[in-house]
């Protein structure tokens, strides 16, 4: 078991790896994308990737306040549903409501790797390849999708 700051400095120390892995890798518009705090450019969208004790994840969660237009985005998704699935290549967790990290009502669409664990080094591999090409993947759908999100503001 590890101290508690010594999770912090495992869990940082994944992302700085994850995020030098990255860093040469180019947005679908071909500019250089901060993928591990990727700023979607529409408030209350977000890209979240986590890497935790018992399973990593990759997640698009709208988060707005108000639970009629969260539901106006979550519909918005699912009619692209079809598009997202075919650059994912995989299906994908549709949840309308759940709870956030922070407590606060949301709406996802993630994919969970169970079994693996951040506090565990020789699994980053593994992580990282599950990582990679689904944010590579978000990036080239948001990159078609955006406006529409925009409009919806």
């Amino acid at each position: 078991m590890f101290s508690k700051e010594e999770a912090a400095r495992l869990r940082q120390q994944f992302w700085i790896s994850f995020g030098q892995y990255m860093k040469p890798i180019l947005g679908a518009e071909g500019s250089p994308v901060n993928w591990i705090n990727y700023k979607t450019g529409v408030k209350n969208i977000f890209f979240r990737m986590d890497a935790e004790k018992k399973h990593a994840s990759i997640a698009v969660e709208i988060a707005h306040p108000d639970e009629g237009i969260r539901d106006l985005f979550f519909e918005q998704f699912q009619e692209f549903k079809l598009m997202l699935e075919n650059t994912l290549n995989e299906q994908w967790d549709w949840l309308p409501s759940v709870t956030n990290t922070y407590d606060k009502q949301v709406a996802r669409i993630e994919l969970v790797l169970p079994n693996v664990s951040v506090y565990n080094q020789q699994q980053w591999p593994n992580i990282i390849a599950f990582l990679k090409p689904r944010i590579i993947a978000l990036d080239e759908f948001w990159t078609d999708v955006k406006p529409v999100f925009e409009d919806l503001k």
